[in-house]
C-alpha cells in the first residue's frame, strides 16, 4: 500500500486506511456555524503547516493555536481581498516536503474568474505532487455559495463533508467522504464529538 498521510485524527486514519495519499488535495464542506475548525487544527499536528486565512487577521489565528502549548503553531499568513490568488500562490509556492498547506475558507478564492481559478488549483495540484504535500481547502457551505464550489469540489482529490444538525436537545455533527481519489470512499458516514476537541464515536450508531 502506498504510504499515506495522517489527518491527525487516528480512528479516522483507520478507516482510511492509513490517511491521505500524499499529493493530495481535500475539499471539507461545512457549514459555517460548525466546529469544522477543529478538524483543520487536527490536520496541523502531524507536519509542518502553512496557514492561509483569507478572512481573520494572523493574529487570530496563531492566538488560537498558542492556547495549547502541546500543539505545533503553524506558519499563518492572511491573503487580501486584492489579487487572492496571485497572494495565495506565491506563498503556497513556498511550501516544504511533507508538509500542509491550509486555507481557510476558500470562498474568496472562489469566487474569481473561473479560468483563473482552475489555473491556480492545477498550479497548486503540481507543487503538492512535487512535494508529498497535502492541502486542506476549507469550503464554507453557507448562505452564499460561491459559483465555483463545483470546480473546487470535481477538482481536489477527497470530500469531507461535515454536516451539524440539532436535533432535539443535541448538536450532531456527521462526516462523510463521499469523494476519495486513489482510495477508497466511506459507504457511511462517522459521528463526531466537537467541542474542544475532536473525538469520534466508535460505537455501531455511525449509520
Amino acid at each position: 500500500m502506498v504510504s499515506r498521510l495522517s489527518t491527525g485524527i487516528p480512528v479516522l486514519d483507520r478507516k482510511l486506511d492509513g490517511g491521505i495519499p500524499p499529493g493530495s488535495t481535500v475539499a471539507l464542506c461545512a457549514p459555517p456555524a460548525s466546529q469544522a475548525e477543529l478538524l483543520l487544527t487536527e490536520f496541523t499536528a502531524s507536519r509542518p503547516t502553512l496557514y492561509l486565512t483569507t478572512d481573520r487577521d494572523e493574529e487570530t489565528v496563531s492566538a488560537g493555536f498558542r492556547r495549547e502549548s502541546s500543539r505545533r503553531t503553524p506558519e499563518v499568513r492572511y491573503i487580501p481581498g486584492d489579487a487572492p490568488l496571485d497572494h495565495a500562490r506565491r506563498l503556497f509556492q513556498r511550501l516544504r516536503s511533507d508538509s500542509t498547506l491550509i486555507i481557510d475558507p476558500m470562498n474568496l478564492l472562489e469566487r474569481e474568474d473561473p479560468t483563473r481559478y482552475r489555473n491556480f488549483l492545477h498550479d497548486l495540484q503540481s507543487h503538492l505532487r512535487g512535494t508529498d504535500s497535502l492541502a486542506i481547502l476549507h469550503c464554507l457551505d453557507g448562505r452564499w455559495i460561491p459559483d465555483q464550489r463545483d470546480i473546487t469540489e470535481h477538482a481536489v482529490d477527497v470530500v469531507f463533508q461535515l454536516n451539524t444538525e440539532i436535533s432535539g436537545d443535541r448538536v450532531e455533527n456527521r462526516l462523510a467522504v463521499p469523494k476519495f481519489r486513489g482510495g477508497r470512499a466511506l459507504p457511511e458516514t462517522i459521528k463526531l464529538e466537537l467541542t474542544e476537541s475532536v473525538a469520534i464515536d466508535t460505537s455501531r450508531d455511525i449509520a
